[in-house]
């Protein structure tokens, strides 16, 4: 889409100048014209073209631009934004491009243990679950866990495991998924990392038993699809997410539970030295810049 974009601005990002007094310019180009551009190219390059001139920027602002970049049910997503009579009045004033911006950013639920937001680019959903959302076997035990404020973290907040013999993590979320594919992740790492005189060091000394087995990871839905796979955990020193398993949401207007876990269960040794940040669920593919791990499919053994 971006080659539109460019045919329009030139090849210096500016609009072609006229050339001459009797030359017909993007300005009087009409606005429902304008509009129907817009509807083929990504959010950014509306807000972009929008700076142009009046025409782009008052298509910029129609209703059926943006609501066909929304997800098709962006009105479920809508209900999480806000509480009480007021947020409905607020919900119901909205325009698109202003519900768009909104759901661009985090809407916290379940307690703000938990948060989707649309892609900026794409409108596409994606959704974290913070540690304190999953069920963590011996979570309340001093002796083995621990939670650590950290601005690493988007809720600022990791548990840190410093050794146990049984180890599992279990998650749920039910929600509307928008039709497409997706893919679930744990973000991990590997050693507990602090600040000392402004540099990040990381500590390894209480990792120690992930080379023994690998990690099992699952995944099921609510309408019958599943996954298992494992790996080992490796790179102490970085977040790493580790990928569980894919699904695909086909009803939107459907409401669809997902369960997850993480689980090395070998009590033959202990294993520690590893924190737990969140699980991610983004549009299969979209993750460009993150380092991903996807483990190997089938049983332990």
């Amino acid at each position: 889409m971006g080659a539109w974009v460019s045919v329009l601005l030139g090849a210096d990002g500016a609009a072609p100048a006229p050339a001459g007094p009797a030359a017909v310019g993007l300005g009087d180009l009409p606005e429902l014209c304008a509009a129907e551009v817009l509807l083929r190219l990504d959010p950014p390059e509306i807000c972009r073209l929008a700076r142009l001139n009046h025409a782009f920027r008052g298509a910029a602002g129609a209703d059926f631009v943006w609501e066909a970049k929304l997800p098709e049910n962006y009105r479920y997503l809508m209900e999480f934004v806000g509480s009480g009579e007021e947020g409905r009045r607020r919900r119901r004033r909205a325009g698109k491009k202003e519900i768009y911006a909104r759901l661009a950013r985090p809407v916290p639920f379940g307690d703000g243990t938990k948060e989707f937001w649309l892609d900026k680019s794409k409108g596409q959903i994606c959704m974290a679950l913070s540690s304190k959302a999953l069920v963590i076997t011996g979570i309340d035990d001093r002796r083995y866990w621990q939670h650590m404020p950290t601005s690493e973290s988007r809720f600022q907040s990791v548990a840190y495991l410093q050794q146990i013999w049984w180890f599992e993590v279990v998650g749920e979320v039910d929600f509307c998924f928008p039709v497409g594919t997706y893919s679930l992740y744990f973000r991990v790492h590997l050693g507990k990392f602090y600040k000392r005189f402004g540099r990040r060091l990381c500590s390894s000394e209480h990792v120690h038993g992930w080379d023994k087995k690998p990690v099992r990871f699952q995944l099921s839905t609510s309408d019958g699809q599943n996954t298992l796979s494992q790996c080992y955990l490796e790179e102490p020193g970085s977040w790493v997410l580790y990928h569980a398993g894919d699904f695909v949401a086909s009803k939107p207007d459907q409401s669809m539970k997902l369960k997850f876990s993480m689980a090395q269960i070998d009590c033959t040794h202990t294993k520690g030295g590893l924190c737990i940040d969140s699980v991610l669920i983004y549009p299969k593919g979209s993750l460009q810049q993150e380092r991903v791990v996807r483990s190997k499919k089938g049983g332990c053994r």
